[in-house]
Parts: C-alpha cells; structure tokens; sequence
C-alpha cells in the first residue's frame, strides 16, 4: 500500500497510530486529514491530522474540553470532583477563571527561582549514576528530575515525592494489569494531597501550593476540590511529559551525533542555541501524539468531512507538528530554522496552552546539556531500532533507555564533574 491509499475506517489506534506513528499520520495528511477510528477500549474517535486544522480547532470556542459535551457518555478516568475540578476539564470562563488564579501563583519569578534547584536536582542524579559506567536515563533520570521539580516547586516534603509519583503514574496506565484498584489510587492520592494543603496552611511556606491557597482575584479564590484538583494536575502534567520529553530528547541526541556535538559546544544549558535545540525535539519529538480530548457543541465542517456535534475528537499534535504544509523537511532537527516557522504544537495552543511550558524546557535543557557535558562518551547500549516505545496513541514515549559511558569519580555532593 502506498503512502496516498487510505486506511479502511475505523482505523485501529494500537498499533496504527501509537507509538511512532509518523508513516501512518502521513497517510492520514494525504488522505484528507479527518478520519475515523476505534480505541483499544473500542469506543471511536475522530484524528484530526493536518497542522492547520489541528491549529485552527485548538482555539475554536465551538471545541469544548468538559466532558458533559459528549453525545456518548465519556467519563474519562472518572475522577471525583476533589481530583476532576481543574483547566483540562473546563471551558470558557470557568476555566478562564482558574487560570487566572493559578497564574498569579505560578509566576515567571517562581519559575526563574527553579533555575538552580533544577540543576542542582539533575547534577546529582547525574552524580549517583556516573560512577557506574551505564544506566537506564528513563528510571535513572528523566523520571526522578521532574519529580524532584515538582515537588520542589508545589512544596512536597522529599519523603512524600515517591509516593505521589506512584499515584500519578498508576492512574495514568489503567490498562496495566498490575496496578492498584482505581479506587483505592484515587482514595490514597486524594488523602495525601489534602492532608499536604492542611500542612501548608498551617505552615506556609514559599511555594507553589501556599500561593495556590493564598491567591485571591478580587473575592475569589480557589475552593478546595479546584485546590487539590490543580495540585493533582500540576503533579500529573509536570511529571509525565517532561519525563519523556527529557528521555526523548537524549535519545533523539544519541541516535544523531551532530545535535550531541552541537550541544557539547555550547556552554551552559540556557543559550539561545540551547532553547532552538528544544524546539525541535518538542516539535518533532514530543511526548503527546495527542492533544485532551475535544467534543464539538455543533456539526462541524473540518477539510471534506463534517464531524457531529458530541463526537469525541483527538487531535493529532505528533501529526500536525511534522506536516509538510507546516514546515519544510519535517522530519529534520534543525535548530537554525527560521523563528517564523516555529509554530509548533508540541505545549498545545490557545487557551489550553500549557501554564508550565516555561518550567518543562528549563528541565529539559538542563537535563540534556548535563547529561551529554557531564557522561563521557554517552552512547545508546543497543540500536537506535531497538529502542522500545510505548504503544499507547496518547504518548510517544520510551519505556527505557539504555546507555553506556565512561565511568568516572564524582565528589560526595556531586557537585562537580569534569568536562567531558
């Protein structure tokens, strides 16, 4: 079958669109952009494929996010609302609303303040793996580094990092036949998160989750299911796309020597080449394939096809970001293109777009530059083919990556490393 021949529809998502579904996203671009297809759980979607289309609905006020909008019953993860009451799940102005609460607490200050806890978080983790002379960088570093953000920033006592984590991510994988009950996850998440806002009211501190608590607009101010519900969201959003983002991103490094040759010439983790460098990896290798769900409010004409108000649609960002009517050679990382054509899609567009993109590419610059300057002669332990991918069609995303390095002694506080 060649490129140009349509898939029969309804297209299956595992495995045609998850994982690395780049071939199959091409199709559907060249076959007019709007399709059909079925879930693994069996319930149909549309994919919306093209940029300009994908662009367009992002933004389209006739695209609501809240669940109530479906013709279909969609209950998602089925959250109570103490978990549920948070911006990916309102429209217009309540989740304008929130939004403007949570933005007077997650300031550009608060954010520059990470700019050395990041990079003190990743120098030591960096510092506990490079005696060793390999590691996995998904469990060894792309996943603790956000979680040390997070916490950080939200003002989670370290000993209690773990255990959210395992929350989050359990919740996030419901057909892992190994995880906890639904409800027993939402029950120990919930307990943990309100007895941690009862903490930081009763001992404020200067973090994310005290200003959260303390952020009025006029007389308004955060109830408490918007307060653990956007506590929830920002320890679900802040962990797993940046974990796989930072691994993504070292995997797309070591699979193309002169990016890993690029970044060891620059010489700290923030230069203008750094951020462009990151802009690419988000553009052609970011970890959402697809954005949250949408559900139209009325019949909608999208490329050839009109789409019924109700109908559940995703549209497809890991699709949109490497189309050719986009951008030219979308399958190419390059960091000097020109600054008019980095529209990317990769944190989402409009009103949706991502409150904590600003926190997620300092982690990933960081992680990237330390993990090429500080591990020398860092390379993948097996080929770049072999890399396993998860076969999800939310997420491009590596469940593992093996890599190897010269070993090397590092100080108690691994505060040091020698150049590489």
């Amino acid at each position: 079958m060649t490129a140009s021949q349509p898939f029969s529809e309804p297209i299956e998502m595992a495995p045609h669109l998850s994982g690395c579904p780049y071939e199959a996203y091409a199709r559907l671009r060249e076959t007019g952009g709007v399709h059909q297809a079925v879930k693994p759980s069996g319930g149909r979607v549309w994919v919306i494929s093209r940029h300009a289309d994908v662009k367009a609905l992002l933004s389209d006020p006739r695209m609501s996010i809240e669940a109530r909008n479906s013709h279909h019953g969609y209950q998602g993860f089925g959250l109570p609302p103490a978990l549920d009451e948070h911006l990916m799940n309102v429209d217009d102005r309540a989740h304008a609303r929130l939004r403007r609460l949570v933005s007077s607490a997650f300031t550009p200050r608060r954010v520059e303040a990470q700019r050395e806890r990041v990079q003190a978080a990743v120098d030591r983790l960096i510092g506990t793996i490079a005696p060793n002379g390999h590691a996995d960088l998904v469990t060894e570093l792309a996943a603790p580094t956000p979680v040390a953000v997070i916490c950080d920033l939200l003002g989670i006592p370290e000993s209690d990092g773990a255990a959210f984590q395992a929350y989050t991510r359990s919740l996030m994988t419901p057909n892992d036949p190994n995880r906890p009950a639904t409800g027993d996850l939402v029950a120990g998440l919930h307990t943990c998160l309100v007895d941690l806002v009862e903490r930081k009211r009763a001992e404020p501190a200067d973090d994310l989750l005290t200003a959260m608590i303390t952020a009025r607009d006029g007389d308004d101010r955060l109830s408490e299911n918007e307060l653990t519900s956007l506590a929830f969201l920002i320890l679900w959003a802040g962990f797993e796309t940046t974990v796989h983002l930072i691994a993504n991103g070292i995997a797309t490094l070591l699979s193309e020597p002169r990016l890993a040759d690029l970044v060891r010439k620059e010489p700290d983790p923030h230069t203008p080449r750094m951020a462009a460098l990151v802009e690419e990896l988000l553009r052609r290798d970011g970890p959402m394939l697809t954005a949250i769900r949408r559900f139209p409010l009325e019949d909608l004409r999208i490329g050839e096809r009109v789409v019924p108000a109700g109908e559940t649609v995703l549209l497809a960002i890991g699709s949109a970001n490497r189309d050719p009517q986009y951008i030219t050679d979308p399958d190419a990382i390059e960091p000097d293109r020109d600054r008019a054509a980095s529209g990317h899609l990769g944190f989402g567009h409009g009103p949706h777009y991502c409150l904590g993109a600003p926190l997620a590419r300092m982690e990933v610059r960081t992680a990237l530059w330390t993990a090429v300057h500080r591990l020398p002669n860092l390379t993948l332990a097996l080929p770049e083919q072999d890399l396993p991918w998860k076969l999800d069609h939310r997420q491009h995303a590596l469940t593992a990556l093996p890599v190897t390095f010269m070993a090397q002694v590092v100080n108690a506080n691994h505060s040091a490393f020698p150049d590489s």
